[in-house]
């Protein structure tokens, strides 16, 4: 697994890291038991703190991506499909409310925003 960091970027760094290893674990890249790297040795081979690294991984363990097995590491979870499934749906929504906003501000009417999407969908 190769995490990047862009250190210019508007996302903070833990939601980097966290989206990628989302990612890897969503397309799986990162399977069931599989033990991430430890925070010490993450946060030394990005060259950021160990508690942007601790972070990311207690984020991860909240959505259930990961659990934290206190003096052996943190293990990807079982994913279920279901969790996997809302994941991407919340994806694609974020994605459409940005299409959405933009429309807008481009003054496209609601109902020609539709009409794109509806022609969009039929190819």
């Amino acid at each position: 697994m190769r995490i990047i960091v862009n250190h210019s970027s508007m996302v903070p760094i833990y939601e980097q890291i966290m989206e990628q290893i989302k990612a890897a674990i969503m397309s799986g890249e990162l399977v069931e038991d599989t033990v991430l790297p430890s925070v010490r040795g993450l946060s030394k081979e990005l060259k950021v703190s160990a508690l942007t690294v601790k972070k990311a991984y207690d984020y991860l363990e909240q959505e259930g991506f990961t659990v934290t097995v206190h003096g052996k590491g943190t293990y990807v979870t079982a994913t279920d499909k279901e969790v996997l499934k809302e994941e991407h749906r919340r994806e694609v929504e974020a994605e459409l409310e940005k299409v959405i906003s933009k429309g807008r501000r481009c003054g496209l009417l609601d109902e020609e925003i539709r009409s794109l999407f509806e022609i969009l969908m039929e190819e």
